[in-house]
């Protein structure tokens, strides 16, 4: 599966993995107990910041980076309609500083060290029976798919403007989800094989 990690080395590569989530948890969930939106922009601002700090890691996101800019124009105008445009702004602000963080996590950790640091942390749970490893790997899976999917979309979208000059868009959707059913079909005939051994 195609994969959103940049090769390209940055100073967040060399945090673990560990400490990078912990670090991005507690400032993500710092930004949705804050709703001064004067503490939320700087708060923005700092992620913003930290993700240009990535300088051309930042390339496999920018289609990523594209729809999320589309998802906040379209809840600030939603939220103006509704005549909220401070909680629109809010809401907004939260959005582009969670996503900020989770891409450039996801820019600069593989999944293999994200599913180490998942099997640590759930790894008490085993004391009263959990099977943790099948937990972590199902969550391993699912950060996979996920990413997967946006790299997909970018291919499937660059195929269709090479051809006709356009945007994808909802043309899109059909062969998106052939791919994705495809994906699965065949990671899931691999795990077959794999676990059957």
């Amino acid at each position: 599966m195609g994969s959103l990690y940049s090769e390209h080395r940055t100073w967040l590569h060399g945090i673990p993995a560990g400490l990078k989530l912990a670090l991005f948890a507690v400032l993500g969930t710092l930004q949705f107990w804050l709703t001064d939106a004067i503490m939320l922009s700087c708060g923005a601002a700092a992620c913003a910041l930290l993700f240009a700090s990535l300088g051309r890691a930042v390339l496999p996101a920018r289609k990523l980076l594209v729809s999320l800019l589309l998802a906040l124009l379209l809840l600030m105008a939603f939220h103006s309609y509704m005549q909220q445009p401070l909680l629109g702004l809010v809401s907004a602000l939260r959005l582009l500083s969670a996503s900020l963080l989770g891409i450039a996590l996801t820019l600069t950790t593989r999944t293999s060290e994200l599913l180490h640091v998942m099997e640590r942390v759930l790894s008490p749970l085993q004391r009263v029976g959990i099977r943790t490893e099948r937990f972590a790997f199902q969550l391993a899976m699912m950060l996979r798919f996920t990413e997967h999917f946006f790299v997909v979309w970018k291919r499937l979208d660059d195929a269709h403007r090479a051809r006709t000059g356009k945007p994808g868009g909802r043309r899109l959707v059909a062969p998106l989800i052939i791919q994705m059913l495809l994906t699965a079909r065949r990671v899931a005939d691999t795990l077959e094989v794999r676990l059957g051994e």
